[in-house]
């Protein structure tokens, strides 16, 4: 009896694909990401360390929290103007672009793996068979004596062989193996997102620190030229004194003494202006000198330009807004999240690799010897079907993948934690470092208004006689050492609040 083979029935078929879609709605292998709620104090005061005048003061309820720092408070446009460069041209910041784009297309990479696979094939190959090869053993079985040389040199003449068809395949996710591979894909895109808003935001941070560092040298040459202007002044009265035999030569030595420390200053006061110009100049990635025209500020003695320092301003308050707000703003920790988010889902893809794998394919095409009969329907040829791939035995490689994912899962949990606890240590760090430049600035400011009142009473003794012009030298310079003071005090307090805004983070504002 002739056995037939017939194709597989359609019913048969559809039951099997049913089951399979069946199975591919379960659950997925592996742990499922639970978002880590942060610790967090009740107060911003509650968590700090060190005297509790530098805490965080408490925010009235009517306050507006710093939910989004803005750089525009600092009323700078040159800042904003720089910020703004260093954003789009910063090379360390393209760097973390192109690592966002790279996990996006790793993203649809696994994505993909959720679709059937169709693919096309085509060929014409020019063939000859060996007379001698393994095919003659079925001749010599079949074929009698007389005839095998004639039947070898037949099958043994060129032939030309042409085929086309295409091959389609779909491997049901049974076991969640591509939907845990999407997931993780998904937070490795998450976390390169953050970490372009973490490179974006310290950017913009490091141009505020270093320009505001930038205009406190240059106001503290401005203040040096005066300075010096008035030891110069000094010096001409006491040169006077002294020849008219009123005072010894002593005074007038240590007067210019005092005038050579001075003038010292101005080329270091010079090379930290440079140097600030060119950190800047790197950060918005520029050549050196391109922010000259920009930047630079001539030395000159107008008064205005001096009074001009932001030793004067008034000062903002500090509302910090919600402490469990904090781990929404900072960047850092939500690339850490993400990062856990990824370990979590790789112990499932590694969980689904120890189970069987089913892919349902199909192919159809035509192959025909020569091409004369190349696309009848007699030489169509198809399979369809599905195939099993089953571990058996691997010396455990699969099950310590799983192990090794798992430790991996632990140690990102670990850094998160790691990265929320720095977190909190440098908004109380920043606020205590506000908080105490700001009480120095305060003082400071009572010294320059007392040292005013001390040069207005210096002026009016002069104008009526009382004493000569060197009691009003002399207290000009008091108050020129006290701005410089003030003048340094507010630098540092800009400093100050831009590492509060840095702490804080940018608020989940981002430039894509």
């Amino acid at each position: 009896m002739r056995v037939v083979h017939s194709p597989p029935r359609p019913r048969a078929l559809a039951w099997v694909s049913g089951a399979a879609l069946l199975l591919a709605g379960c659950a997925a292998a592996g742990p499922d990401h639970v978002a880590p709620q942060p610790q967090a104090p009740t107060r911003w005061s509650d968590w700090h360390g060190g005297d509790a005048t530098l805490a965080a003061p408490e925010a009235s309820p009517d306050a507006q929290g710093l939910a989004r720092a803005d750089w525009s408070a600092f009323d700078d446009p040159t800042l904003l103007r720089l910020q703004a460069m260093a954003v789009d041209a910063n090379q360390d910041i393209q760097s973390a672009a192109l690592r966002f784009a790279q996990a996006r297309v790793q993203q649809a990479m696994a994505a993909a793996q959720r679709n059937p696979q169709l693919a096309a094939r085509a060929g014409v190959s020019q063939q000859r068979q060996s007379e001698v090869g393994s095919g003659t053993r079925l001749i010599d079985a079949i074929a009698p004596a007389q005839n095998r040389d004639t039947i070898i040199q037949v099958l043994s003449d060129p032939f030309t062989l042409y085929q086309a068809g295409f091959d389609a395949s779909w491997e049901p996710d049974l076991w969640g193996r591509v939907r845990r591979a999407v997931e993780a894909a998904q937070a490795s895109s998450d976390a390169a997102r953050a970490s372009v808003r973490q490179m974006q935001w310290s950017i913009a941070a490091e141009v505020a620190r270093t320009y505001f560092q930038l205009r406190t040298v240059q106001q503290q040459r401005l203040l040096a030229h005066a300075d010096i202007a008035l030891n110069r002044d000094a010096l001409a009265l006491l040169r006077a004194k002294v020849g008219g035999g009123l005072l010894d030569d002593s005074a007038l030595v240590r007067q210019r003494q005092q005038l050579a420390g001075l003038e010292a200053r101005i080329p270091q006061l010079l090379a930290q202006e440079a140097q600030a110009i060119d950190q800047l100049t790197l950060l918005v990635g520029a050549r050196p000198g391109a922010l000259n025209g920009e930047l630079t500020m001539h030395a000159t003695a107008d008064a205005a330009a001096i009074d001009a320092a932001p030793a004067d301003r008034r000062w903002p308050d500090l509302a910090l807004g919600v402490p469990s707000e904090l781990a929404h703003r900072r960047p850092d920790i939500a690339a850490a999240e993400a990062r856990l988010h990824a370990a979590t889902a790789q112990i499932g893809i590694a969980t689904a690799d120890l189970y069987p794998r089913i892919t349902l394919g199909a192919s159809f095409g035509l192959e025909s010897v020569g091409a004369q009969r190349f696309g009848e329907w007699g030489s169509r040829q198809w399979t369809v079907g599905p195939s099993l791939s089953l571990p058996i035995f691997d010396q455990g490689r699969r099950r310590s993948t799983v192990t090794l994912r798992q430790l991996e899962q632990q140690e990102a949990a670990v850094a998160y934690q790691q990265t929320v606890l720095k977190a909190w240590h440098e908004v109380d760090a920043a606020v205590s470092g506000y908080m105490a430049e700001r009480q120095r600035q305060q003082r400071l400011a009572k010294q320059v208004a007392d040292s005013r009142d001390d040069l207005a009473l210096a002026q009016a003794k002069y104008r009526h006689g009382v004493t000569d012009a060197l009691p009003e030298l002399d207290a000009q310079r008091a108050l020129l050492q006290a701005r410089r003071d003030a003048i340094d005090s507010a630098g540092q307090l800009q400093v100050a609040l831009v590492a509060v805004y840095k702490a804080l983070g940018d608020g989940g504002a981002t430039r894509d």
